[in-house]
């Protein structure tokens, strides 16, 4: 029996809007800053994840794919299938969570966050939140998940479709957004 990934500890965020940088300094220096690091601690941080995410995004190996993105900081059950071109948030991987059993088809995106610009506060938060995807689900090819969702037991996510929010256990979603269509017993 596998471990159960505990996500309890990790909650919504506000974090500060996006703001272009005049130069990397002060990219770099804003970035550890709002992340609460030492400026080498981001930049090798930063560097690090983008490595290994490059380097996931085109493994043909499914176990090297899914070493990586532990490395990055994803938590990743037991016997997880992440497919090809698959891209688990660039910012913030450690917001993610796929329990074990779960299967990840090609060209998925997970986003853990939303940093808009400033002139939209009043409209949109800018934060992180976990995303949680739950034991035994499938994920079809060419699916968005954004921040905050959570992908019920043994769920089904047809192809193409944007998950947001909490979904429910064993049953097909399917849309964008996704939504129940269908009920179903393993």
């Amino acid at each position: 029996m596998g471990k159960t990934i505990k996500s309890t500890m990790i909650q919504y965020k506000k974090i500060p809007y996006y703001e272009t940088s005049k130069n990397l300094k002060q990219q770099i220096s804003r970035s550890s800053n709002s992340r609460g690091l030492s400026k080498v601690e981001f930049f090798i941080r930063k560097t690090r994840n983008y490595l290994f995410q490059t380097l996931a995004y085109n493994c043909p190996l499914n176990s090297l794919r899914v070493w990586l993105h532990k490395k990055r900081g994803v938590h990743i059950g037991k016997n997880v299938m992440i497919g090809m071109h698959c891209v688990l948030d660039n910012a913030y991987p450690e917001y993610i969570f796929i329990e074990d059993d779960a299967a990840l088809a090609g060209h998925i995106y997970i986003l853990a966050h939303s940093n808009p610009y400033k002139h939209f506060s009043n409209v949109l938060d800018s934060y992180v939140a976990p995303v949680r995807i739950r034991k035994g689900v499938w994920i079809g090819v060419s699916v968005t998940i954004l921040s905050g969702a959570d992908i019920g037991e043994y769920s089904i996510v047809t192809a193409g479709s944007v998950v947001t929010g909490k979904m429910p256990d064993r049953c097909f979603l399917r849309g964008n957004p996704a939504r129940e269509i269908a009920k179903f017993k393993l």
